[in-house]
């Protein structure tokens, strides 16, 4: 891992988007946009190695339900507890109509409704994110969308696991698509003879997936970009034991894409010490050593000279997800102004928040935070502003509207109040 002082850190950065990674994606949407199947299978079979026809491009919705009847029946308990906690936190968040009167006979008010359909990418290649599936659908159906569609990259011979179908079937996704990467996004935006164009497409992806969704996102509305994965981790902690939780947590993020940026943020040089030897030592514990060690070559520790060093530099990053492990957590915490997910206290790894706290997994990267939100609810609601009138209301704020009609020269503004005033 790479070491900085704050200063040094700030002159650093990560190295942004390839150009040949745009021009490529560009390349590919624009082809699925004019061929449609024929460039889905296409890239299926050279990107994926899976070679389908037409009729196989969306799965057979029995599938579902019998891949949810084959998981073990802890699997089963495990989804549908996570999906209760997100549901019962989706609802919360749901925004409320109203109606106010804001001058004599003038009433105005928002209504929220739901987007009629929404596209959900599910990451596929280096695991089956069944998560992914309760965090990108479940706020759709809480918020009251019609269609929900799921496009995921197929496995060998065209199987989708069965976990990510289980998973589409307790959330009640109404389609599944076998397509990955770039070309997904595309035939989500644009539609395929095989797959309904929809309203809004989510999710999270690899550096690909999310340069497709910036891409469309003239033709069709998307949620942010949200990935490759990020984690900043601030500690003061000397705890061998609490060390080597953060090191774990380190590689969680790690292990996701070659492209995941993890860096730790510490005052301690012995506390950097000592994580970073568990990371090293954790990288081939698991088989994953290929990932990680790319992975971690864009890993970096931050040796800071004081917390407000660490707040600045924190909300300058906007990490998709923060871990504040250290004294004061909820005093540092309430500087944060920047971040997709916080986690606070050791007790609270970025894991639990991927799986089963309720919160959302699909989270602002790339320093989105500063200005985007966590996937929820209100990403599948628009609001129509309505504003009612009386002749008595017409009276009590037309003469202001026409004052500012003539101030801004634009005389038919202006007629089409006094005339209701009766003042031609």
């Amino acid at each position: 891992m790479r070491v900085f002082d704050y200063e040094g850190f700030r002159l650093w950065r990560p190295e942004a988007v390839p150009e040949q990674v745009v021009e490529s994606v560009r390349k590919i949407v624009s082809d699925v946009k004019v061929r449609g199947d024929a460039a889905l299978l296409e890239y299926t079979e050279r990107f994926d190695g899976v070679k389908l026809s037409a009729k196989e491009i969306m799965v057979d919705p029995p599938e579902l339900k019998g891949a949810y009847d084959s998981l073990p029946e802890e699997v089963k308990r495990a989804l549908s507890n996570s999906a209760e906690r997100i549901r019962i936190f989706q609802a919360r968040q749901v925004p409320e109509s109203f109606t106010i009167e804001t001058a004599p006979g003038l009433s105005v008010g928002v209504r929220f409704m739901p987007i009629r359909s929404a596209g959900a990418y599910i990451p596929g290649g280096r695991a089956a994110y069944l998560s992914t599936v309760l965090m990108t659908v479940l706020p759709a159906k809480v918020a009251g969308v019609g269609k929900c569609a799921i496009s995921t990259p197929p496995k060998e011979g065209g199987r989708v696991p069965d976990a990510i179908l289980a998973a589409a079937y307790v959330t009640g996704a109404d389609s599944v698509y076998r397509v990955g990467g770039p070309q997904a996004i595309a035939a989500m935006a644009y539609g395929t003879e095989s797959v309904q164009r929809v309203e809004k497409i989510v999710g999270p992806g690899n550096i690909y997936v999310t340069v497709a969704k910036m891409l469309v996102s003239w033709d069709v509305a998307v949620d942010m970009p949200a990935g490759p994965s990020e984690l900043v981790v601030y500690t003061d902690v000397d705890d061998p034991k609490i060390c080597e939780w953060l090191a774990a947590d380190l590689l969680a993020q790690a292990e996701h894409d070659p492209r995941a940026k993890v860096i730790l943020i510490t005052p301690r040089v012995e506390t950097a010490s000592k994580i970073e030897g568990f990371v090293e030592r954790g990288v081939g514990e698991f088989g994953k050593e290929e990932i990680l060690n790319e992975s971690l070559s864009n890993a970096c520790i931050v040796l800071v000279k004081s917390r407000q060093e660490a707040i600045r530099l924190i909300n300058e990053i906007a990490p998709e997800h923060l871990e504040l492990v250290c004294e004061d957590a909820d005093g540092i915490l309430s500087q944060i102004e920047n971040a997709g997910a916080i986690f606070v206290g050791e007790y609270s790894p970025v894991a639990i928040g991927d799986y089963t706290a309720g919160t959302n997994h699909v989270l602002p990267t790339m320093g989105w935070a500063k200005r985007a939100s966590p996937l929820s609810v209100r990403d599948f609601l628009k609001a129509n502003e309505i504003v009612k009138c009386t002749k008595e209301g017409l009276l009590s704020v037309g003469a202001d509207g026409k004052v500012l009609a003539d101030a801004e020269k634009m005389p038919y503004h202006m007629k089409s109040i006094i005339l209701r005033k009766g003042e031609l």
